[in-house]
């Protein structure tokens, strides 16, 4: 077993829903961090915890990216981070994952299950150990105390369904300095 860090420059926390039951909006969380205790060989012994700035929600709308950090919504002033805490990790077979884990949203906690891929693992001595995966989810937002309810025509503004989908790579602690990093320290602390 060996820890993992998940890499902020190739990782992506996104989400969508529907706007008026038509169109999917797109956003994403710009500020992700995350940490893992793997064993590839025995996944159900596997954790991984992650931390998202709620401010750092972008949806390249301004107004709408305010709505969402509003008591709408995510209320960040009360609420400026949520968690994901794995509690089972369950090989399904070939490359797919079942991740199971408490995720905390404005101060409720929900157990939800992730279905994750490992889409491919890289090592060498440049740019480390590393994993690259996708996870995908689907959770409702009201379970979460988001109970903005507008509607117009019949038609909920938001639904309630919030599909979230995770790619990125983790990278050994060992190596866990990304490049772009190591190139801005000192010589000596990159030996």
């Amino acid at each position: 077993m060996g820890t993992w860090k998940f890499d902020p420059y190739h990782t992506q926390v996104e989400f969508s829903a529907k706007h008026l039951g038509m169109m999917t909006v797109r956003g994403h969380f710009a500020e992700v961090t995350a940490t893992g205790n793997l064993d590839p060989e025995h996944p159900e012994r596997s954790t991984v915890e992650a931390t998202i700035n709620t401010a750092s929600i972008r949806t390249h709308n301004e107004q709408r990216d305010n709505d969402l950090r509003s008591s709408n919504f995510l209320e960040i002033d009360k609420f400026p981070t949520m968690t994901f805490k794995s509690t089972k990790i369950e090989h399904t077979g070939g490359d797919r994952y079942r991740v199971t884990g408490d995720l905390t949203i404005k101060g409720i906690t929900k157990s939800v299950t992730l279905s994750a891929v490992k889409y491919g693992e890289f090592n060498d001595a440049q740019m480390g150990h590393r994993i690259g995966y996708a996870a995908e989810t689907q959770i409702n937002r009201k379970d979460f105390g988001m109970r903005f309810d507008m509607m117009l025509d019949g038609k909920f503004i938001v639904s309630n369904e919030i599909q979230i989908n995770i790619e990125g790579e983790i990278l050994e602690a060992k190596d866990a300095v990304p490049e772009e990093t190591r190139e801005a320290q000192p010589a000596e602390k990159r030996a």
